[in-house]
């Protein structure tokens, strides 16, 4: 680690034109998550061929196809799953980050019916005792140790300000509308996570929990609902040093950012979250191809808008959409080229990014 880290500050003080092509593509792939179709993969595998060529950080995995959920993607069964893992890993020459989102209730890619344990919705662990809470998520993060994963896409720790709102309140994925008590249940399960070597990402910043609309969907304006309450969260689990990661949301607030989005802007990601809140760590998007991103922004846009944010780590999930890790290095690689984003800002990135305790 450390001598990684001494090569990517000598990196720093060298331009584009310093640094290779093939290393600066691969410095790129250090920077983003995608998914991909296989339960199955070798060598041979275009996903095993990207990670070898690209460095890819990592992976993340889905047991259906979003347009087709009578046809598994990545996750059957437990011998299954773990196979695919253990494949995967052997693929990338650092720890791969193996990532889903294992939220408990509707929101679980390891279901009880492939073989998998099921668990509570954050609305019905609120209801427990946090030492209840406790050995509910050490089962949780177990189980996903045990099956490969190493990063998961939760907690979640939006308010459940909004009783309208479908995608975190509707679907019980919010510990409740205190920002104290959400802080509290959100701390157990992070703490549950590393304690078996899982990274957690707490989402969605700046908050999507008093929005009226789905950022899967289409675009989101959360002008007049959302409140400074929101950051409240965040802001004790920062101070508490419990961050692994933060996922931005898609949201739209024409009060943070007069222009642009959460994911893509600058005001909220690198003034708000890094300067105000005072977050150092990684930051990681949504998924780029949900609507609220993709039928407002061509892939050039919103790639260049989020890495000059703030934006650590680019997740494409290839369920809303289809873009090949070639298509995305190279589309970044032609931005530092051209001068729209600067090689100091990718090895920020890298340099938060290689600090993780990937396992």
């Amino acid at each position: 680690m450390k001598y990684i880290l001494i090569l990517l500050l000598s990196f720093m003080v060298l331009n584009a034109q310093e640094i290779s092509d093939e290393k600066l593509k691969q410095l790129i792939g250090r920077m983003l998550v995608v998914g991909f179709d296989e339960s199955s993969v070798t060598k041979e595998s275009q996903i095993a061929k990207d990670i070898v060529r690209y460095d890819l950080l990592g992976v993340i995995l889905f047991d259906k196809f979003y347009n087709d959920r009578s046809k598994t993607k990545n996750i059957g069964s437990p011998k299954q799953l773990k196979k695919l893992t253990t494949q995967l890993q052997s693929f990338s020459k650092k720890p791969l980050l193996i990532s889903v989102d294992q939220e408990g209730g509707k929101v679980a890619r390891l279901k009880e019916a492939y073989g998998f344990k099921s668990f509570l919705s954050a609305k019905e662990v609120s209801k427990l005792s946090k030492s209840e809470a406790k050995k509910i998520y050490d089962e949780l993060s177990q189980m996903l140790n045990t099956n490969g994963i190493n990063c998961n896409f939760a907690p979640v720790v939006d308010l459940a300000l909004n009783p309208k709102n479908e995608v975190i309140v509707g679907l019980e994925r919010s510990y409740g509308g205190d920002p104290d008590k959400v802080s509290e249940y959100a701390e157990v399960f992070i703490d549950s996570l590393r304690e078996h070597e899982v990274l957690s990402v707490i989402k969605h910043f700046p908050g999507h929990g008093s929005s009226l609309d789905d950022s899967h969907k289409g675009f989101v304006d959360v002008t007049r609902t959302w409140d400074d309450v929101e950051l409240e969260p965040y802001k004790k689990l920062i101070e508490a040093n419990k961050v692994d990661m933060i996922m931005t949301a898609h949201i739209f607030h024409r009060f943070l950012d007069l222009k642009l989005p959460a994911t893509l802007s600058y005001k909220i990601n690198t003034k708000l979250l890094r300067e105000k809140l005072g977050y150092n760590g990684v930051i990681i998007s949504d998924d780029m191809q949900m609507a609220a991103i993709a039928k407002h922004y061509s892939l050039e846009e919103s790639i260049l808008y989020s890495i000059n944010a703030g934006v650590d780590i680019l997740l494409f999930a290839n369920q809303l959409g289809s873009n090949t890790p070639e298509e995305l290095v190279e589309t970044i690689f032609g931005l530092v080229k051209y001068g729209d984003i600067s090689v100091e800002r990718i090895m920020d990135s890298v340099q938060r990014i290689e600090k993780l305790n990937i396992k």
